[in-house]
């Protein structure tokens, strides 16, 4: 039977599958499509490729970040003069955390406008991260105005208290 004639390969030969492999590597080929007839034969290697989007992208603005009201810059006050020429000192916090008037919601508050205090008179408390922390006048007088609210988040140097050294 040396004499029989050999089929020629069609595209669906594993040998020329394989010979179509080594030629994709050989010249770096992603993708070989062929057709014979009705039959096809599809080889892709590597990831996919995705396609760019026909439309161009519209233009956004990157996002502006605005802080809420109670964290904006608030105007630097020196020593105000008070009614009739006179200057109040200020009590500033010494930290950032939220103001408490009063050691204890069912007590009075520590210090309110017309009380007396001296540099070590405890005026309000101040907690930051579950720790309450004692603000000391730290200068003598009477408590002229008080600049903020039970409950509110304070700044670091924000005036607290007001008071008329005389």
């Amino acid at each position: 039977m040396a004499d029989a004639k050999q089929p020629t390969p069609g595209p669906f030969d594993v040998m020329t599958v394989r010979e179509l492999v080594e030629l994709m590597d050989k010249f770096d080929l992603s993708e070989v499509d062929l057709n014979h007839g009705d039959q096809r034969i599809r080889l892709r290697r590597g990831k996919p490729v995705i396609a760019a989007p026909q439309q161009p992208l519209a233009y956004q603005p990157a996002p502006t970040y605005t802080p809420p009201p109670q964290f904006a810059d608030k105007p630097a006050v020196t020593e105000p003069p008070a009614a009739g020429g006179k200057k109040l000192l200020e009590i500033k916090s010494e930290l950032v955390g939220t103001f408490y008037a009063k050691p204890s919601p069912e007590k009075d508050d520590y210090v309110k406008v017309g009380s007396k205090v001296t540099p070590d008179s405890v005026v309000c408390k101040v907690e930051a991260m579950k720790i309450f922390n004692d603000i000391t006048a730290k200068v003598s007088g009477t408590v002229a105005e008080v600049c903020v609210k039970n409950g509110d988040f304070v700044e670091f140097e924000q005036v607290l208290f007001r008071v008329d050294p005389s």
